[in-house]
């Protein structure tokens, strides 16, 4: 039970009283500071507390925004001040503080609590009123204001995420938001919202792997079905604020465990028909994660740094101030919502073989254009990137202990490589393994040597204009390898095995964006090593080649036990970690992936 200490005297007729303990406070009343303080002593430790002035007119949504939210430690709007228990101690001390200068209890309170050094979350309350007003006057006119505004439909427009692509915008969100809001009448949560998504997803991929038309068809409609519940979890989050660190980590997972489970039932159905398309739907799946990587990387790179500016970013905030352009510009990156709705019409109408063509093609258009305006932005700016980014990326980099050591040897030889040193062993070990028979010792060089060159592009800070690729060239040569490989064994089972060891790899590298993401940083050092980095990965999988080259037919055996090894171990870890008390409440406002 969270607990409100309304502060001053009651005024006769307000249904601020109601209103608190609609949203679940226990009230009790304290006539001034002195008061206040004193009953901020009897409420127990590990609850929420709030200060509220007894004189504020508001909206409930108001209210609910700053005394509700679970994301912030402390939390304020003018006359209401919440804390939860990291922050009681501030509030406390900032209580026992000599009352002085004028305005609401509340609002010197929070004052005290930043000026201590506890951020204070301040939330945007657009045309919604949060006021104490001093007179009848300024009483009436507040009142006046709060009638003026629905504050039901805020709510529900609020709900909705403020960047979202066109489908998702104008074909989704208009209905799916009343769903949110139903839910959350019933008591449903989001987590529940998005497992029911991962189940009909589940199912859509199940029907797909039948391979036939009335399957196809099932599984486009349930696919979109999937995707509106998909959206609706997040617009119940924030529908009624109900964020965690359960949700966190389902809504950072489940999107991709959808949509490349739906790949897998594609190419299983596919090959009920005779048509063998697993190479394409595993290329689908490295061209996803690799484009989410650059998105994330880039991203963090540069939002904290300084002298961030450049004439390519001016020209595209300029685009973005006209209408139709902003649109335009979603639409042809394939967002997810855009992506989603071809997969499911493509899949009902057309063959497997050609939903995965559709897929390379648009996504690729896609990452090229976001790429290169990127790469652009990098090259014209003269942006310091901070320390704080550069081992954000050293961490994304997922350098196992073959490329720690030789960074520690060649760095000192190449410092500074970053990004040069990365393409290079990158295009030599891609360019081996496809020129190169299976099992040939070629292969074991390059990925040894490639390994070598990994290390000394993370030696130094990767602070350079262009080092935020350094991640997405390791992701897009370990995944490769892996396709070429198993594509060269030329072997059944061995692309299926490939698919779901580098589903297995491609979580870890998720679970590690959405880690840093939230500011706890990077999964520890004993997972990356166990699981051998992207280096060690590399260098397994060619050496296993070379060793299975007279005996082809067992390397989708070695694949498949690597998978299952790596996703045992990562996924242990990473629920262990996204349970805990000290997981991040990650609510994703970012890009529309």
């Amino acid at each position: 039970m969270s607990t409100v200490i309304l502060t001053g005297l009651p005024v006769p007729g307000s249904p601020l009283t109601d209103e608190l303990r609609s949203l679940g406070f226990d009230v009790r009343p304290a006539a001034g500071p002195e008061e206040a303080a004193a009953v901020l002593a009897g409420v127990p430790a590990d609850q929420r507390v709030a200060v509220v002035d007894s004189a504020f007119v508001g909206h409930v949504h108001a209210l609910r925004l700053a005394l509700t939210d679970p994301r912030f430690d402390a939390c304020a709007v003018t006359g209401a001040v919440a804390v939860q228990p990291g922050a009681r101690a501030a509030l406390e001390k900032a209580a026992a503080l000599p009352a002085e200068g004028g305005g609401p209890h509340a609002d010197r309170l929070a004052a005290a609590v930043e000026a201590a050094g506890t951020p204070v979350h301040h939330p945007e309350l657009g045309t919604l009123v949060a006021a104490v007003p001093a007179t009848g006057a300024e009483r009436a006119a507040a009142e006046a204001a709060v009638a003026a505004v629905d504050d039901e439909a805020v709510r529900l427009r609020t709900a909705v995420k403020s960047r979202d692509g066109f489908f998702t915008t104008f074909f989704i969100s208009p209905y799916s938001r009343y769903i949110a809001r139903w839910c959350a009448r019933r008591g449903l949560t989001p987590n529940q919202v998005t497992t029911a998504s991962l189940i009909t997803a589940l199912i859509a991929a199940g029907c797909a792997a039948t391979g036939e038309r009335g399957g196809y068809v099932a599984a486009g409609v349930l696919l979109l079905v999937s995707f509106v519940l998909d959206c609706t979890d997040g617009q119940l989050a924030r529908y009624s604020l109900q964020y965690s660190t359960m949700g966190a980590w389902l809504d950072a997972t489940f999107d991709r465990a959808k949509e490349y489970s739906f790949y897998a039932g594609l190419a299983l159905g596919a090959a009920r028909n005779g048509d063998d398309v697993w190479a394409l739907a595993l290329g689908a799946m490295i061209l996803m994660t690799c484009r989410h990587v650059v998105d994330f990387a880039f991203n963090e790179a540069n939002h904290d740094a300084t002298a961030n500016t450049s004439p390519t970013a001016a020209l595209s905030d300029k685009l973005d101030s006209v209408g139709w352009t902003v649109w335009v510009r979603r639409m042809i990156i394939l967002p997810i919502g855009e992506r989603w709705a071809m997969i499911a019409v493509l899949t009902a109408a057309t063959t497997p073989r050609i939903v995965f063509y559709a897929l390379l093609v648009g996504c690729a258009f896609g990452a090229l254009y976001t790429t290169a305006g990127r790469v652009l932005r990098s090259l014209t700016r003269k942006a310091k990137r901070t320390d704080r980014a550069a081992q954000a990326l050293a961490d994304l980099a997922d350098s196992g202990p073959v490329a720690e050591l030789a960074g520690r040897v060649v760095g000192r030889l190449a410092p500074g490589a970053g990004i040069a040193a990365a393409v290079i062993g990158s295009v030599a070990l891609l360019w081996t393994a496809w020129a190169c028979g299976f099992g040939a010792r070629q292969v074991i060089i390059a990925a040894a040597f490639y390994a070598v060159l990994a290390g000394a592009a993370v030696a130094r800070p990767l602070k350079g204009a262009l080092d935020w690729l350094v991640p997405p060239v390791f992701r897009a040569a370990e995944y490769t390898t892996v396709l070429i490989l198993a594509a060269k064994a030329d072997v059944p089972g061995a692309l299926p095995a490939a698919f779901g060891l580098v589903a297995a790899v491609a979580y870890h590298h998720y679970d590690t964006v959405y880690r840093i993401r939230g500011g706890s940083g990077a999964p520890p050092r004993w997972l990356v090593w166990t699981i051998g980095g992207h280096d060690g990965r590399v260098l397994l999988t060619a050496v296993l080649a070379s060793v299975l080259a007279t005996r082809a037919a067992d390397f989708p055996v070695a694949l498949t036990v690597l998978a299952v090894f790596v996703a045992l171990v990562v996924l242990v870890e990473s629920i262990r970690f996204w349970v805990s008390s000290g997981a991040p409440a990650v609510h994703d406002e970012g890009e529309p992936a």
